[in-house]
């Protein structure tokens, strides 16, 4: 309803007071959208770490359980690759994927059966290689059973509980930057501060939507996808966890949101988005094929080409009319390559 009111309200005001409108969504979104993301982050990855050290054993419903909620919590808030989720790569110390070259199973391997002492507390884990930290890396020492064979059981307890209290430990870094700082940055732009005016903080929130969607697309769906000819199912994310499809229903939800609060100085946009969204969010719960192995069947796989179509048709909303009305572009992002 408040965001509803926000819409309303914006919607009748001469275009003089655009300025206060962008201040007003900027706020809007940081206090709504951004905050309330980290603190879950947070929250669920301290309980993950807790869990954790009460009960290590990876096949144990509790931890996995609390993999699952904390992780949600990140594929959340995983687009907001700005600001203090870029300070010393915390983003990809939670998240280090695609992993085209399996660096996280041989780091993993290597330092179990080295028993390699950086595991011994979370301070010292994190001068480990991010890939071997982080989500993802979690994810292969609760999912991937020979690693539950390799070293000793008392070593591989220890790994699970300093990469989750690492995860926390990032995750609460973020929170605190974002609370005590950054937000600030956002909500009040200085000429000389880092971002000088409502539109270029917009311009921000707005280069974090179609990044997510550009990722959604790009990796989520399209590795998994590959070509007709050489699908790869073991490319999509999170697999052996079974989150390859939450994953992108988690990300689509957050997006929408997102969009939503950006596009509340003017209705239309608004609406054909809300559409655009809820389209491609039934085609995926209709696919009822939770890590995409459906990419090597011509008929699950024309449905995920679809669902992946369907997301570029927002990203292509977004450029064309969710933009212009802001007055701000895409701009470069950390998927553009060097």
């Amino acid at each position: 309803m408040r965001h509803l009111m926000l819409a309303l309200c914006i919607a009748i005001v001469p275009m003089k007071t655009i300025a206060q409108d962008s201040h007003l969504v900027v706020q809007v979104i940081v206090k709504e959208h951004i905050l309330p993301r980290f603190v879950n982050l947070k929250t669920s990855t301290q309980n993950l770490a807790e869990i954790a050290e009460n009960d290590c054993t990876p096949t144990a419903q509790p931890l996995r359980a609390a993999y699952h909620t904390a992780f949600d919590a990140w594929i959340s808030a995983s687009h907001l690759r700005f600001g203090p989720t870029e300070v010393d790569d915390r983003a990809f110390a939670l998240a280090f994927w695609p992993d085209s070259r399996n660096v996280t199973p041989r780091s993993l391997r290597q330092i179990i059966a080295t028993q390699d002492p950086i595991a011994a507390t979370p301070q010292s884990y994190t001068g480990m290689s991010i890939a071997a930290r982080g989500f993802y890396a979690f994810e292969y020492l609760l999912y991937e059973n020979d690693l539950h064979e390799l070293g000793t059981a008392d070593y591989r307890c220890t790994l699970i509980k300093t990469v989750a209290s690492d995860i926390a430990m990032t995750s609460a870094a973020i929170l605190s930057d974002w609370q005590s700082d950054y937000a600030s940055r956002l909500l009040n732009p200085q000429t000389s501060g880092t971002y000088r005016s409502d539109d270029e903080a917009l311009q921000e929130m707005f280069k974090a939507l179609t990044t997510g969607l550009q990722f959604t697309s790009d990796s989520r769906l399209g590795r998994p996808l590959g070509t007709y000819d050489r699908p790869y199912p073991k490319r999509a994310e999170n697999w052996r966890s079974n989150r390859s499809a939450r994953n992108v229903a988690l990300s689509l939800r957050s997006l929408q949101q997102l969009s939503s609060n950006l596009s509340a100085i003017d209705t239309h946009p608004n609406a054909n988005l809300a559409r655009s969204f809820e389209k491609a969010l039934v085609q995926l719960e209709t696919l009822n094929d939770p890590t995409f192995a459906g990419v090597a069947q011509p008929q699950t796989r024309l449905k995920i080409e679809v669902l992946k179509q369907s997301v570029d048709t927002i990203r292509d909303l977004v450029r064309d009319t969710l933009g212009p009305m802001l007055g701000v572009s895409a701009g470069f992002n950390s998927l553009d390559g060097d």
